[in-house]
């Protein structure tokens, strides 16, 4: 697409806030339509009004007739629809649930990871079956021929270098002992490239994993509390008597945990800290520009999306009942949505700077991985490494201090 397909639209004046995508969305829609708008400022953040507390909505503006198009996200609902108009949708959102990035973690039980509990257990039970197998070969080998070398400590080398990827020889010639030596050496293989596979995947996950992943990790972790804007399309949803599905198990889990709610959405986000358990769900949009917001006022990046959206919206523009502007809205939009221009203008608005870049793939919503590993992914290595060490040791202060007791003994019986 050529410049001149730019947007006029340079982003939001001071004191407006909201995606940049609707005020480009306006400005094409008046270049297409040949009409011209002056903008009326705002305070309230809710479309509905609120006569139980004397609260006016964004729709007030409409029906007292001050305004002939309101460009907001607009979710469509029955209760909307008897009240304004509603154009076709000119966009499609998510609600997307706003995260602290978390502290990064030593990467300590990497080194157990990749086999779950009755994978070890039977590891260590094959292992002690085919050392007793060897050795009762090797002892009925010795009542036969009692000349036979003893080598029943070459087995437990042979069985456990086979697993360390350190091999041995298995110098028996008989059939019985290679039958046994050459089935553990196939086992080995296969758990040994089992292990070694899956174990690099584990090093390299995340040190710093995400605090949720989806709604449903906010409906059954009970240490997590959900937050949401008084007033928002979510609010209704939730509210709602008649609720179901999630969002009836959403309501509950806001009754249970007594989750705080805000009526603003900067109210909401500086309740996102890294050292709470808070998470704010609001339009995808909204949240990648708290994203880009937070990081140039901290310059670093302390909030990001969790990995999956739900409650996916169609956004629409409001008009008052019965306008004669809404075929020629409808209209405007519809040219807008077939040029495919409305997505492209994404492009043209980054909602975030590179160092909070996220990678979305399959609908999914990952962060950038280091390709150089850091002390805390090999955690697991080191501390495999230094335990083994000062087993070492202590085994080697044991036959030291064996050996100073045998010389005592080998004195103390020539005197």
């Amino acid at each position: 697409m050529d410049q001149q397909h730019k947007p006029l639209w340079d982003g939001n004046p001071k004191g407006l806030s909201g995606p940049f995508r609707g005020g480009a969305l306006l400005d094409s829609l008046a270049d297409h339509l040949n009409f011209t708008y002056t903008m009326v400022r705002v305070t309230e953040n809710i479309l509905e009004p609120q006569p139980q507390r004397k609260q006016r909505g964004l729709f007030n503006y409409l029906f007292d007739k001050q305004c002939d198009l309101l460009v907001t996200g607009v979710a469509a609902t029955s209760e909307r629809l008897r009240v304004v108009d509603l154009t076709v949708p000119w966009t499609y959102e998510c609600y997307a649930f706003l995260i602290p990035v978390q502290e990064q973690i030593a990467n300590i039980f990497a080194a157990i990871k990749p086999f779950q509990w009755p994978v070890w257990l039977a590891l260590l039970i094959s292992i002690i079956c085919v050392i007793t197998c060897l050795n009762l070969l090797h002892q009925e080998d010795q009542l036969k021929r009692p000349s036979a070398v003893r080598r029943a400590g070459n087995y437990y080398f042979y069985v456990l270098g086979n697993l360390l990827s350190q091999g041995s020889a298995c110098t028996s010639k008989r059939l019985a002992v290679r039958l046994v030596a050459g089935v553990w050496t196939l086992a080995a293989f296969v758990f040994v490239q089992a292990y070694t596979s899956i174990l690099f995947t584990y090093v390299m996950a995340p040190i710093n994993p995400p605090l949720i992943n989806s709604v449903y990790d906010v409906i059954e972790n009970s240490d997590i509390n959900l937050l949401y804007r008084k007033g928002s399309t979510l609010n209704v949803l939730v509210s709602d008597p008649e609720a179901t599905g999630i969002f009836l198990k959403l309501q509950n889990k806001v009754k249970t945990s007594n989750s705080p709610q805000c009526n603003l959405i900067s109210e909401c986000i500086n309740m996102i800290t890294p050292e709470s358990t808070n998470v704010f769900a609001n339009a995808r949009s909204f949240q990648l520009d708290a994203i880009r917001e937070n990081f140039e006022q901290t310059g670093k990046c302390g909030l990001e999306l969790a990995r999956d959206c739900f409650m996916g919206i169609p956004v629409t523009l409001a008009l008052p009942k019965h306008s004669p502007y809404t075929d020629a809205v409808n209209l405007g939009v519809l040219h807008l949505q077939e040029s495919g221009i409305v997505e492209h203008w994404s492009s043209w608005f980054p909602s975030m700077p590179g160092q909070c870049e996220r990678q979305t793939k399959s609908g999914h919503v990952t962060r950038k991985t280091e390709h150089s590993l850091s002390l805390k992914n090999l955690t697991s290595a080191f501390i495999v490494l230094f335990v083994g060490l000062g087993f070492s040791l202590f085994v080697f202060g044991c036959e030291i201090l064996n050996a100073i007791c045998h010389r005592h003994q080998f004195l103390f019986d020539d005197k």
